[in-house]
């Protein structure tokens, strides 16, 4: 779906009229999820590591976890798919096996994946819908945990799997945990779109309560840009 303004504000009248709000991440959830049982600790000195995700827009994703302590850098861009697909217009179609994706490059001796992965699914996104997240639909807006290594893997399964046998969600957990092939950076406009466009109708009625979520639930993970 295109995130032009006209289709925009369609969606928010409609949303006007029902009561119902995608602002924030993870419906129903207003407290922080439970940390994860099963991490993976943190290292004993600076450690630059990587993990991708993928929850609707990118644009939201990557604004949250750029407010993250540990957080080093945040990149938006596509995974899923093959090299050759890897751009907005094709990746919009919904036919490409890509999904709007962020790689989160953060130091392991101050976060560990386990805490960017409960920021992930208390916050950032819904994980219990299915190949949409508010206003966007498709595939390409699935949720998504792209894992790297075994550790993470782990780490992944195990969290959802404590997460759904606490019932911490009204529906099933829908999140796909598959192995990261590759990343493709997005295009230039669409880096740090969130903090460049902060007035856009989209930022501020689907992005920016993410942010403010984080804040008000992780003030001890938040940090200002």
């Amino acid at each position: 779906m295109s995130r032009s303004i006209s289709c925009l504000l369609v969606v928010l009248f409609v949303m006007a009229i029902l009561g119902v709000s995608f602002s924030s991440g993870g419906e129903g959830v207003s407290t922080p999820v439970p940390a994860a049982l099963e991490d993976l600790p943190l290292t004993r000195s600076k450690s630059e590591q990587s993990a991708v995700i993928a929850g609707g827009c990118f644009w939201g994703i990557q604004a949250v976890f750029q407010h993250v302590k540990g957080v080093m850098n945040v990149t938006s861009g596509y995974s899923g798919g093959s090299a050759k697909t890897a751009e907005y217009e094709l990746v919009s179609t919904g036919e490409t096996g890509h999904a709007e994706s962020v790689r989160i490059t953060y130091d392991a001796s101050q976060i560990t994946y386990g805490q960017l992965l409960r920021v992930f699914f208390s916050v950032a996104h819904d994980p219990t819908q299915l190949n949409r997240q508010g206003p966007d639909e498709g595939s390409q807006y699935r949720s998504a945990i792209f894992y790297a290594s075994d550790e993470q893997k782990r780490t992944a399964v195990a969290y959802i799997a404590q997460l759904e046998k606490a019932n911490i969600f009204p529906r099933p957990i829908v999140t796909q945990v598959t192995p990261l092939k590759a990343f493709y950076p997005a295009e230039a406009y669409h880096q740090n779109y969130a903090s460049l466009h902060p007035n856009n109708p989209y930022i501020v009625y689907n992005d920016a309560p993410k942010v403010d979520n984080l804040r008000r639930q992780f003030p001890n993970l938040y940090m200002t840009k």
